[in-house]
């Protein structure tokens, strides 16, 4: 049996092991997740230095090892380098890698979420430069994007076009400023605030605005954020409770926590901006 395989994969996480070497977390097409040393990557002028950053993907050949597998070659076929120059984006990436690392198999082909992970990767490195006026925001619109095609990867995408528990329509009314519907992560997704008495004690909650943004996300492109779905300042705030909403949804369905999410929040927290509604328990 051959002591080394070969596999295509992309960068999720990197950590220090030892004096010199690296162990990285890679979601690969072939075999899924893999953690795998990366012997001398932190020695000065290492060849393995560069191709074992974030979100760099390469062609590996690697060790068999008895505890942890060894990379021994690593060609770079692509990598992401405008999401390391801005702070918005890169931990848009991070926050990405976690989910697909609580979500992704092992010893499994991944191919499909190697895809989808690369084409998100893709769109947020094109986004101009998170400086002044909403640019910020859009990288907040491709990130709730991102994790809702990820959550319908793992076949766990919330219920956002009718109620979870009447299974009746649901059709947001932009026209009534405090239209508002329930959102249940235990019971998969929206409820109508109606009949509360069968409802859950614990819910969010949407205005018309951010359930039109939450069931435009299963498209391929990104919602258009124009003032027909409200005024446009609005819109753009929006994305920060469909954001925290899904990432709410997400925690609780893979019962772990999204730490890159708190840099997401310090970021928008520093922003001179006026204060958004927000979802709220």
């Amino acid at each position: 049996m051959s002591r080394t395989y070969k596999a295509t994969g992309i960068n999720l996480k990197s950590m220090p092991l030892g004096e010199y070497d690296r162990l990285l977390t890679i979601l690969t097409r072939e075999f899924g997740l893999i953690r795998v040393v990366a012997p001398g990557a932190r020695k000065h002028l290492s060849k393995l230095g560069g191709r074992s950053g974030l979100f760099v993907v390469n062609e590996y050949l690697v060790a068999k090892g008895r505890s942890l597998d060894k990379i021994t070659e690593a060609e770079t076929l692509e990598s992401y380098p405008a999401l390391s120059t801005d702070l918005l984006k890169l931990s848009a990436g991070q926050y990405l890698a976690e989910v697909v690392i609580y979500h992704a198999l092992s010893e499994h082909p991944q191919e499909e979420i190697f895809y989808l992970l690369s084409e998100h990767l893709k769109r947020l490195e094109q986004l101009p430069k998170t400086s002044g006026d909403h640019r910020p925001y859009l990288v907040l619109a491709h990130l709730a994007q991102a994790v809702f095609h990820l959550l319908a990867n793992a076949g766990i995408a919330p219920q956002v076009k009718a109620c979870c528990i009447t299974k009746s329509p649901l059709e947001p009314d932009l026209r009534q400023p405090n239209w508002r519907v329930g959102f249940c992560p235990s019971s998969g997704g929206t409820i109508k605030k109606e009949g509360e008495a069968s409802s859950p004690v614990s819910q969010l909650q949407l205005n018309a605005t951010e359930l039109t943004l939450l069931q435009q996300l299963a498209s391929r492109s990104l919602p258009q954020l124009q003032p027909n779905l409200s005024q446009q300042e609005s819109s753009y705030l929006s994305w920060l409770s469909v954001e925290r909403i899904l990432r709410h949804y997400t925690q609780y369905h893979f019962g772990r926590i999204i730490r890159s999410a708190a840099l997401i929040d310090n970021y928008f927290d520093s922003l001179p901006t006026s204060e958004p509604h927000a979802a709220t328990v």
